[in-house]
């Protein structure tokens, strides 16, 4: 990790949480860590929170690094990354601008170039995440070890088929928005019992944070975490049963279908 130099073209919120994460898991020092923005006075101030080197523009980014972020919005790609494309020849690049994939990235660069799609989230900036990546990528072996490396330390990284990066990148970057409603709603029923509102949003959330792990590092089946839990005529069945009763998993269902419908 000493000799790694990593770029961020573009430096919104989750290139920012990639940074806290890599920072708060010491994975790279913040003097190996750049970044430009459009907006130079905010760029300034965001990366002198972290310590990292600011940039003035892409160009500047892909020739101080090696491993060169893509964080900026889709429609914004081929606009930063065409005037740069001859010292982005030999980088690394790792594009995190959704529905980006290799063939638009073959069509935008052109080909020779070594480049990967991916989809993090935001649970990154705590060392959390998931790092979901296109598996046809054109990154070469060292070039992806050395992204692994990196954001495997923040992240679970994944590789899965062209065709099911929509959906793992739904589950992995939607997800902490719903995972986020359900800490709320048991806070709230918490608070309606007479719990404190504090109390009750960090015994909701680390519940969540050790069920998802537990289920991480064991592999059960979530339908055997929550037998195990519940005793016949107990009292946790009869709140798997309203849940069951109000249509909660279909609930969930749902809000990923209409996702992918839009």
């Amino acid at each position: 990790m000493q000799n790694i130099k990593l770029g961020f073209i573009g430096f919104g919120n989750m290139a920012q949480a990639m940074v806290k994460g890599l920072l708060l898991k010491e994975v790279l020092p913040a003097d190996q860590i750049y970044a430009c923005a459009k907006n130079w006075e905010k760029l300034e101030r965001t990366t002198g929170s972290f310590g990292i080197h600011p940039c003035h523009d892409a160009r500047e980014v892909a020739e101080q690094t090696d491993l060169v972020i893509v964080a900026v919005k889709p429609y914004l790609v081929k606009e930063v990354l065409e005037p740069v494309r001859d010292v982005l020849k030999e980088k690394a690049i790792v594009s995190v601008a959704a529905g980006l994939l290799f063939e638009q990235y073959e069509e935008i660069l052109g080909t020779g170039y070594h480049h990967l799609s991916t989809q993090p989230n935001t649970p990154v900036s705590v060392g959390e995440g998931v790092f979901v990546c296109e598996n046809r990528h054109s990154l070469t072996a060292e070039q992806f070890e050395t992204f692994q490396n990196v954001f495997s330390n923040i992240s679970l990284v994944q590789l899965v088929d062209t065709r099911q990066f929509g959906i793992a990148g739904v589950i992995g970057g939607c997800g902490p928005a719903y995972g986020a409603m359900f800490i709320e709603a048991l806070a709230d029923a918490a608070v309606l019992y007479g719990l404190p509102r504090e109390l009750s949003y960090a015994l909701a959330s680390q519940m969540l944070a050790g069920t998802g792990k537990m289920q991480v590092e064991t592999k059960t089946h979530p339908g055997a975490m929550k037998d195990a839990v519940c005793s016949p005529g107990g009292i946790t069945i009869k709140g798997v049963a309203e849940l069951e009763r109000k249509g909660f998993r279909g609930a969930v269902i749902d809000a990923i279908d209409a996702v992918m419908r839009k």
